[in-house]
């Protein structure tokens, strides 16, 4: 019986080469009370990367599983930060450690803003599914899901001092929320088109909007009183309230919570739509962007300073303050993402996170006559500009190239730190020379250019052909090079060493010895590692063969249905593989040109193809985001490493195959390594179908509670394999309370037959949970449960009388009562019609009842005389010590502050 084949699973390692994401936002963080404004928070794919951009170093990164990172809020407090996801899940780190400490999943999509409210208690999170859920952080639940715009929720703002959400949409409606009644009060329908941003001003008194034309909408906001306003109608007698019609009753309740009417507008500079808008802290500030390289900061002024301004008679347009041509970005790299932050003496800090994978920080003082923006930093050295088109690997495995449009950079495999960085044409395709002390590269404009990397210097460039050099092989002998290019020609290169003009020293430089002109395009070329063949992939989507010593045909490989991108010929010169822009790889033998197999490799063009050295097995990258291995003996497809977010572009494989390195659409490069761990193919296929079943339940509908219409309230959870996996938890420490109780009745029993008295056995089961009994296991399962109504609603109506009557003793013996209400008061509403038919539950229910009533009273006495204790200490100590707790001692500290700025500038004047 013969050995089952082994193959070994590689794992991602690092990602590196990206300084932040375009998907994502921009935020200023602070660590461990550090200095304000230095540190900034972006997203690097599914990471978050903290960088000090004072030392632009990477301080800090929080690490997420597969799925991009679409927005950030830091909390009030600057110890956390949420970070919402591409499938709609939302994750609160600590800034102190990176640890995740609260996951909410609730979003049927990617979350596209987030924020806390004045305490950082409550989060509000809005979707492109076009739901508002807010979220309880402190009991880390859901409280409850928004439903009533069209698309997606473009930003979501709580009122400090309000129990009150404004929402903005692309449907270009603004919503008021009341919060306590979980009911849309009032929608502005003022704007024209998708409405971008919002921005609360003025003590919450003012509403600016930006929508997709060059006009900031603001609006004033009144607060009314709940109570009935004088001189309002009243209703006649005999007159009901349904006489009244629908749009009647609307306009009463709007106007008891607010108003809000527009007041005004301000043109912007640019003409098109806005990105982002956004302020600092104290809404003094307010910055606006839109698609070009312009960013536009206007200031808030007070009352004071409006009179102030009139009398002089200065014009509106002079209260706009813009930064200077030097924050003009060159274009196509505009800004993407602002954050401004508000520091010690007017000074305003602003981050920007450009188009072109790059950070830059600035700063100036709003109060000067004319502002002028001075950049601080610039984090451009951890990452390419453009996308990254070609990869290498140096022959001693440690360093590897990446070359882009604009540079090449020499990387540390171990590091994963930049050795070089040098400026260069737009390179397609590169290669260490033997010895990696020089590298060579092909570019679009088909000349081949030549870096040294001790001094990292341009040696030479040489013209090598008339079109795009889409292809470098190394010769086997490693005394040169063949080139492939869009002019139809393939040229072989000789190294050679001579004589610098400018010193005495010798460089290497390329001479070209034979050139094969062919009939179409060339776009990939490569020797056999026996150097007798060179295969040739043309635009006419056929591969051809040629002997290498005397260029005469060998072998067409034919059937691909578009051109061949990428090839590749085993060690052992017997297999060739193609991967094409039909999607599809071909197994080829090299000694007749016969196709083995042909396989569905891709849901996109296969961009790139290598074969791991000394082995039948081969990487594929495509543009589907995927790489995948397979075995060209057995034809299986092994594994699929998924993290780019974007197009895969290329990859390269180490000599000796344990690393593997691509790039990406996504600006990000992936170090990939080989493990001692074995791939069983069978688990593997196991665990493809169990993603695609999680994928596909995460995309239902939110479970719905049997008897109610869906409204604009609903619950804030979803159905997820979480939540299933939650409810068979329940129900199996229901099962384990069943048999543990009947094992206490037989011992009981036998005890008695007996007539001594011996200790019971209990279930291993409960020695994890540190129990005496199995009676609290299911309180543990529920005080554990972040989706607790959820795996409620899923759970089998049978299990829940059984629930109800342990619910009941748990409320006898005053154990979480404030958890078993929570679970009760949720089954009830849920089960009513079930549970008020049924006549064995009616005296359990009668019995929960009595009990419930009992011990909440007593529960609502005590914290009733905990508080009365605290308040009458609060004023003894208010007596003895002459202060008042809490509004004194605010402004004193307030005070404090003051003078302390007081002698700081006094003593910066002095200096």
């Amino acid at each position: 019986m013969g050995l089952t084949k082994q193959y070994l699973r590689y794992v991602a390692s690092a990602v590196f080469g990206v300084i932040g994401s375009q998907k994502a936002n921009i935020a200023y963080v602070t660590l461990r009370g550090g200095e304000k404004g230095r540190y900034v928070a972006v997203a690097a794919c599914e990471h978050v990367f903290i960088w000090d951009v004072r030392k632009g170093e990477k301080v800090l990164i929080l690490k997420g599983q597969k799925h991009e990172v679409t927005f950030l809020c830091p909390s009030p407090d600057g110890i956390h930060i949420a970070v919402g996801y591409e499938d709609g899940a939302v994750r609160i780190f600590s800034l102190m450690d990176g640890e995740n400490n609260v996951s909410f999943n609730g979003h049927k999509s990617a979350v596209s803003v987030i924020h806390y409210d004045k305490l950082g208690a409550r989060l509000v999170t809005g979707s492109r599914d076009t739901d508002v859920i807010v979220w309880d952080i402190i009991n880390e639940c859901g409280l409850y899901r928004l439903r009533g715009h069209k698309d997606v929720i473009t930003e979501a703002l709580f009122l400090k001092d309000k129990n009150l959400l404004v929402t903005s949409s692309k449907d270009s409606f603004v919503k008021w929320w009341d919060l306590d009644t979980q009911h849309c009060f009032q929608t502005m329908v003022g704007h024209r088109s998708e409405v971008w941003g919002m921005v609360l001003l003025k003590q919450e008194n003012r509403l600016l909007t930006g929508s997709a034309d060059s006009e900031l909408r603001a609006w004033d906001i009144n607060y009314l009183q709940q109570e009935k306003a004088e001189g309002e109608p009243q209703v006649k007698k005999g007159k009901t309230l349904l006489d009244d019609d629908d749009e009647t009753m609307r306009t009463r309740r709007m106007k008891r919570i607010l108003s809000c009417k527009k007041a005004g507008s301000i043109l912007r500079e640019a003409r098109d739509r806005v990105v982002s808008l956004t302020s600092d802290t104290k809404a003094r500030v307010i910055a606006c962007h839109g698609n070009d390289s312009i960013l536009e900061l206007f200031t808030v002024l007070s009352e004071e300073e409006v009179q102030k301004k009139m009398t002089k008679k200065m014009k509106k347009a002079k209260k706009k303050l813009k930064f200077g041509s030097s924050l003009h970005t060159p274009p196509p790299f505009s800004f993407r993402w602002v954050d401004c932050l508000s520091c010690a003496g007017g000074e305003l800090k602003v981050a920007l996170l450009l188009q072109n994978n790059t950070v830059e920080t600035y700063t100036l003082k709003p109060s000067d006559k004319i502002p002028t923006a001075n950049k601080t930093a610039r984090l451009t050295l951890g990452g390419h500009r453009t996308d990254v088109r070609t990869l290498a690997f140096s022959t001693d495995n440690l360093a590897v190239l990446s070359a882009s449009g604009d540079t090449v950079k020499v990387w540390n495999r171990s590091t994963l730190q930049v050795i070089r960085t040098m400026a260069c044409e737009y390179a397609l395709c590169s290669l260490f020379v033997p010895g990696d002390r020089q590298i060579i590269l092909g570019t679009k404009s088909g000349k081949l250019q030549i870096f040294e990397l001790a001094s990292g210097s341009l040696l030479e460039t040489v013209d090598a052909h008339g079109g795009a050099l889409w292809s470098l092989c190394l010769a086997p002998d490693q005394r040169g090079i063949v080139t492939g290019s869009a002019d139809k020609t393939v040229k072989f290169w000789d190294f050679e060493l001579i004589k610098d003009q400018g010193s005495s020293q010798k460089r290497l430089t390329v001479k070209h010895t034979r050139t094969l002109q062919l009939e179409e395009d060339v776009l990939c070329v490569k020797f056999s590692p026996d150097h007798r063949l060179l295969a040739v992939s043309l635009l006419d989507c056929t591969v051809k063969v040629f002997y290498t010593d005397t260029l005469k045909f060998f072998l067409s490989l034919y059937g691909h249905k578009l051109p061949v991108l990428c090839l590749d010929i085993s060690h052992d010169n017997t297999l060739i593989a193609t991967g094409s822009a039909d999607r599809n790889v071909k197994i080829w033998g090299l000694d007749f040109g016969d196709c083995h197999r042909s396989m569905f490799a891709h849901d996109d063009s296969v961009m790139f193809l290598q074969f791991v050295p000394k082995t039948h097995l081969f990487f594929t990258a495509g543009k589907d985001k995927k790489i995948k291995q397979w075995d060209a003996d057995k034809f299986e497809h092994i594994q699929t490493l998924e993290g780019h977010h974007r197009e895969v572009w290329c990859l390269t494989i180490s000599p000796n195959g344990d690393h593997i390195v691509s790039a990406s659409h996504d600006k990000s490069l992936r170090l990939w390594e080989r493990t001692r761990e074995p791939i069983i193919l069978d688990e593997e296929r196991e665990m493809e179908r169990e993603a695609e079943f999680e994928e596909s339940m995460a995309k239902g509908d939110v479970p719905v509670v049997p008897g109610e219409t869906q409204g604009e309230a609903a619950p804030a959870g979803k159905k997820t394999v979480e939540t299933v996996k939650a409810a068979e938890r329940i129900m199996e420490a229901l099962e384990l309370f069943k048999e543990e109780a009947r094992k206490m009745e037989e011992h009981k029993y036998a005890c008695e037959r007996a007539g001594k008295e011996t200790k019971p056995s209990h279930s291993p089961l409960t020695v994890p949970f540190k129990l005496i009994t199995m009676v609290t296991l299911l309180l543990c399962v529920c005080r554990f449960n972040s989706e607790l109504e959820v795996s409620l609603l899923v759970l089998p109506f049978p299990y829940v009388p059984e629930l109800l009557k342990l619910f009941n003793s748990y409320i006898q013996q005053g154990l979480e009562v404030e958890l078993v209400c929570r679970c009760l008061f949720f089954l009830l509403k849920i089960h009513f019609g079930q549970i008020s038919s049924n006549q064995m539950l009616v005296s359990v229910i009668d019995e929960l009842r009595n009990n419930t009533l009992s011990k909440v009273r007593e529960i609502r006495d005590v914290m009733g005389f905990n508080s009365a204790a605290l308040h009458f200490l609060q004023r003894e100590i208010e007596s003895k010590e002459d202060v008042m707790f809490f509004a004194e001692a605010t402004g004193q500290v307030k005070e404090k502050k003051k003078r302390r700025r007081k002698r700081e500038r006094a003593i910066l004047t002095i200096a």
